[in-house]
């Protein structure tokens, strides 16, 4: 295959005894360092070798401008802004949002030669006669938006002047101030001979720089496009050059340089769908490998269509292949290091003036801090966590670790006020502090040394900026700045341009051609972007005075989408399957759709979904009872056995291991918003309180007034301490507090009720009974142990309560058959009333009783006793007497139960639930 760039050193030497002279333009560096390559080896002579630029920098050198930086050109626009903006002007947090949308409008603008004195007046002319031009009388809000949109061009030639006396610029102005020094350049050049190399989309400004160029002579222009796209009036690969080969003059005498057959030659393209990013960066793995296996790396390059796929699919290159050239940079948003600042930066913007506890433990679990803290990070969370804090003081956090290492202080400054320099003086602390760590193993760690080298680098330009601009004054502008730096700047990567394995992105493919293509993320809204339309110029405006639109855009993927393919023999398309995944991307791409409906008769097209190999493990869902665990079940059956156990066995048997055996409970975490059960405890809690007093007393109904009047004093008693002194006066909580109220007050209008009608005499409150059980066959101690919320006597008949803050229904505490209390979870709640009452019992032997639940959800339904009914029906018999018969038929399923858990040969078998 002999490549665009090796044809076109070819042609010139051919037909240039003399190339000392000759500059070559290239829409890219990089293609400039391909093309030097390709000189070099077909240059046999000795002599002065030709130049080779990119576009910008020629386009910079006959300007006799500066192509100045984002953040500078925002600065400057700020400056601009504050001129003319008198009256109440925005903070520069603010402005940015808008400033760098208006950049690029101005930088749009220049670029395609718009008249400004014509769009300014244009754009305010169309706002006002969108929005209210009718309205007689405007509004302060409609007078300052028009006033916007009038006072553009302001912005715009102001702020032109000030870059000018600086000597620097944005491209577009920098193209412009080109134009004009044009022809100076030429008379200062007239030996220079200009080759322009594989160019495709030009704005207006580079149109007009090449037309002057070649129609003063000594200019070539070489095109690559094909004649399958150029002839084909529909196929938007050919769009510009068809246009630019139409509308220059240039071309009405002059045949272009060159067109060619390539598309059409043999060969083989491999459409592969793969589910998720990281799928496709493995199958390139497992590609790379067997490619690696067949033939040489040399003529294969991987185009990441998603250049945020790079670090995975580094990760993925095969050992074997040593020669690996990465021509993109790695973005620094990509590095784990930035996210460690973004959580730091963060921390300190959502300072109020407390932090929150997420934004504290997100800092301290990063793999970062976890190096500089140790043990010190755990005590943290954990202190947290266990107190329930939910707004962190500075200050507070270095009394909750006794291990204080010198980042502690770094990471959570004791101020309660912090600036952009005194954060940045930080970020620099902590950089060393890591640098300490990484050091001591520098072959480990050296990818990290690097991150670490330029996070440095990138802390000094914000350390300048905050020094010599006073816009920089709080810490959102601050974090502001750094994200708009870690999107631009990048890792570059060392290594040998021209050998071995290429791994590049899309613009960096432009002008060089491989026999082996491995393209990722053919997805559409990445190949191509798709529509995006982040201006302030509408788009029939932009079309009206043709400046680039998304349609251009995508025409420009097209093209070198389809350049990529043009002289490739192998081609692998891979795409994500995973809509829902490609977060920037949909449906596999159009390309795909044309290139599977317009096949050429060469082209051997072969389409596969391919997915990763799965080895299934099986988790082990049944748990053998072997000799340790049988000891250990006989010490927790000493300690004793409490309902809320055995009906957690009840569900799921591996459950009751992994909770009762083996003390596995859930992570506490920190409650923001007020859980279920800690509402359970706190109604529990104070009604506890209310009634413990009255215990063998009869309650009167002047006595539940009283607790009507006081209750919520206990209920807010109980909030402090239950709720650790977590806020709950505002948002959900405040709710999750009136329904506590609600309840209490609701159930206690139930008991004045009660209390009315009969005589209610309080046994115990939150009694606490311990039974030990007998069962035959076993002689380990067994003990039945629990906390019974209440035990009343009404009208004399003794009552054994239950209190649920959830949702219970007369079904889940009405039985058939006795299996079943054992045998089905529903019922959990009739053996739990019924174990109460057998341990009270066991203690205080009674005739007869009720056991039953008052449910807070369904409080009108009042007192739920378990009770047997005679059959499955409406006008079933119950029996909701508790008598010696009834616990003994509870015993026999207690008995046959704990024997069941006790018993060595029956596992711990999972239940589907």
């Amino acid at each position: 295959m002999k490549s665009f760039l090796k044809e076109v050193v070819s042609n010139i030497l051919e037909t240039h005894e003399n190339v000392e002279n000759i500059t070559f333009i290239l829409p890219s560096k990089r293609a400039g360092v391909f093309l030097k390559d390709a000189f070099l080896k077909q240059f046999k002579k000795t002599g002065f070798a030709p130049q080779f630029v990119s576009i910008e920098s020629f386009i910079e050198n006959i300007s006799g401008l500066k192509y100045a930086n984002n953040i500078q050109l925002l600065f400057e626009l700020y400056t601009t802004y504050l001129s003319i903006e008198k009256n109440e002007p925005e903070d520069f947090y603010s402005f940015s949002k808008w400033g760098q949308i208006l950049l690029q409008d101005f930088n749009e603008i220049d670029r395609y030669l718009v008249q400004p004195d014509t769009i300014f007046p244009y754009l305010a002319s169309i706002k006002e006669l969108n929005h209210w031009s009718l309205e007689e009388e405007k509004t302060e809000l409609q007078k300052n938006y028009i006033k916007f949109w009038n006072g553009l061009g302001d912005y715009y030639f102001k702020f032109k002047e000030i870059l000018s006396k600086q000597g620097i610029g944005y491209q577009g102005m920098i193209y412009k101030e080109a134009i004009e020094n044009l022809e100076h350049y030429l008379t200062s050049n007239t030996q220079t001979q200009h080759i322009f190399v594989g160019f495709n989309a030009l704005n207006k400004a580079e149109e007009k720089i090449i037309q002057e160029l070649l129609e003063h002579g000594n200019t070539k222009i070489f095109w690559d496009i094909d004649h399958q796209f150029l002839s084909d009036k529909e196929h938007d690969a050919g769009l510009f050059i068809r246009k630019h080969l139409n509308s220059w003059k240039y071309f009405k005498t002059h045949t272009p340089n060159w067109i060619y057959n390539e598309f059409e030659n043999e060969k083989n393209i491999h459409l592969v769908g793969i589910p998720k990013n990281v799928g496709q960066a493995k199958y390139v793995g497992n590609l790379l490998s067997d490619l690696n296996i067949q033939t040489s790396l040399k003529n294969t390059v991987v185009v990441l269509g998603d250049e945020s796929l790079l670090s995975p699919v580094l990760n993925e290159v095969p050992e074997q292949i040593q020669q690996v050239n990465i021509t993109m940079g790695l973005p620094l948003s990509e590095v784990p290091l930035a996210t460690l600042f973004s959580l730091y930066f963060q921390l300190y913007v959502h300072q109020k003036p407390t932090w929150y506890f997420k934004d504290v433990i997100n800092l301290l679990t990063h793999n970062c801090s976890r190096q500089l803290l140790g043990n010190a990070a755990n005590n943290i969370i954990q202190h947290i966590q266990a107190n329930n804090k939910i707004q962190i003081s500075p200050g507070q956090i270095q009394l909750w670790t006794e291990e204080t290492p010198d980042a502690l202080q770094y990471l959570f400054r004791e101020q309660t006020q912090v600036g952009p320099l005194e954060l940045l003086d930080n970020c620099f602390n902590i950089i060393a502090s890591l640098k300490s760590f990484y050091e001591e193993d520098k072959q480990l760690y050296r990818l990290e040394l690097e991150y670490l080298y330029r996070f440095y680098n990138l802390f000094n330009q914000l350390l300048d900026y905050c020094r010599s601009s006073t816009y920089i004054n709080n810490i959102k502008t601050l974090y502001g700045i750094y994200k708009e730096l870690i999107s631009t700047e990048t890792l570059d990567f060392q290594g040998e341009p021209l050998d071995g394995l290429q791994i590049m992105g899309m613009l960096e493919s432009r002008n060089l051609d491989f026999e082996t293509v491995i393209l990722t993320s053919v997805n559409e809204g990445i190949l191509p972007s798709g529509k995006s339309n982040n201006s302030f110029i509408p788009f029939d405006i932009k079309t009206l005075l043709e400046m680039p639109t998304y349609k251009e855009k995508d025409a420009v993927y097209t093209y070198h989408f389809y350049r990529l393919l043009q002289r490739a023999k192998n081609i692998y398309l891979l795409y994500n399957t995973e809509i829902a995944d490609a977060l920037k991307g949909g449906e596999k791409s159009r390309f795909i759709m044309q290139l599977e409906t317009e096949p050429m008769p060469k082209h051997h097209i072969s389409h596969s979904i391919a997915s990763p190999n799965i080895h299934l493990y099986t988790q082990e869902k049944c748990i053998a009872k072997d000799a340790a665990l049988v000891e250990r079940l006989k010490e927790i059956a000493g300690k004793g056995f409490s309902p809320s156990s055995l009906t957690n066995y009840v569900r799921n048997p591996l459950d009751f291991y992994l909770q009762s055996v083996l003390g596995i409970n859930q992570q506490e975490e920190v409650e923001e918003t007020i859980a279920a059960n800690t509402l359970g405890t706190i109604i529990h809690n104070t009604l506890e309180n209310l009634y413990k007093p009255f215990e063998n007393k009869f309650v009167t109904t002047d006595d539940i007034k009283a607790f009507q009047k006081n209750f919520e004093v206990e209920l807010i008693n109980q909030f402090k301490e239950v709720y650790k002194g977590a806020e709950y006066s505002k948002g959900k909580n405040l709710l999750i507090y009136n329904v506590a109220k609600a309840y209490v007050k609701r159930f206690l209008e139930h008991e004045e009720e009660l209390v009315s009608n009969h005589t209610l005499k309080i046994i115990t409150i939150e009694g606490n009974y311990r039974v030990p059980i007998h069962i035959d066959g076993i002689h380990t101690p067994i003990i039945l142990k629990g906390k019974v919320d209440r035990v009343d006597e009404v009208d004399g008949q003794l009552r054994i309560v239950d209190y649920k803050s959830g949702r219970v229904e007369n079904k889940h505490v009405e039985i058939i058959d006795w299996g079943e209390i054992i045998d089905e979870y529903t019922y959990s709640k009739a053996f739990q009333v019924l174990a109460y009452a057998y341990m009270r019992y066991d203690k205080v032997p009674f005739t007869s009783a009720t056991a039953g639940i008052i449910s807070f959800k369904n409080l009108q339904a009042g007192f739920l006793p378990f009770c047997i009914k005679d059959k499955r029906a409406a006008r079933a018999k119950k029996d909701s007497m508790i008598t010696q018969e009834t616990l003994k038929a509870f015993e026999i399923q207690l008995h046959n139960l704990i024997r069941e858990i006790m018993n060595p040969e029956i596992p711990f078998e999972e239940k589907e639930i």
